[in-house]
């Protein structure tokens, strides 16, 4: 399957909820080429964080206690997005938060058309010790500085849209 054209998307949460996303990264690619890269902190919803969470990006209540909540941050988003398809590294987690998170606030789901580049690269990149975003990434010619913040992951799967979709 070709595609050219996509927004590669990551969330981070705030604790086991879906609908928690305190982070989201998005990095546009139009003819190939990465044109647009957009990073913004969210007021998760329900709003705690659990260590566990925490521990794995680094972000607390502290980064986010004057965040907007998600409703006017995907006001941003949107425009940006238009009738792209989306692409995630772990399709279902960062599908099912998207979900969850238009759910809780009761907004109209544009039911996104979403490809798995971790799906893609387990069928492709035969031999790679696993299939991690950073690892295939890394296969894929980048170096990931920052794993688990919301851009740098979006960034490594626009680089793995890129080989996997291209």
């Amino acid at each position: 399957m070709k595609i050219n054209d996509f927004a590669a998307i990551d969330f981070e949460t705030a604790n086991h909820e879906r609908s928690s996303v305190c982070s989201v990264g998005i990095v546009v690619v139009k003819n190939g080429e990465i044109i647009n890269k957009l990073y913004r902190l969210i007021q998760p919803e329900p709003n705690y964080y659990s260590y566990i969470n925490t521990g794995v990006h680094g972000l607390s209540a502290n980064d986010t206690d004057n965040a907007p909540v998600f409703p006017n941050v995907w006001k941003d988003i949107e425009p940006i997005l238009g009738n792209l398809p989306l692409v995630a590294h772990n399709r279902p987690f960062d599908e099912a938060c998207l979900k969850a998170v238009f759910r809780v606030y009761q907004m109209d789901y544009p039911d996104y058309d979403f490809h798995c580049t971790l799906k893609a690269s387990r069928r492709l990149f035969k031999g790679l010790p696993n299939h991690q975003l950073h690892t295939v990434a890394n296969y894929c010619g980048y170096n990931m500085r920052n794993h688990h913040e919301a851009l740098d992951d979006a960034y490594a799967c626009a680089i793995i849209g890129l080989k996997v979709f291209g």
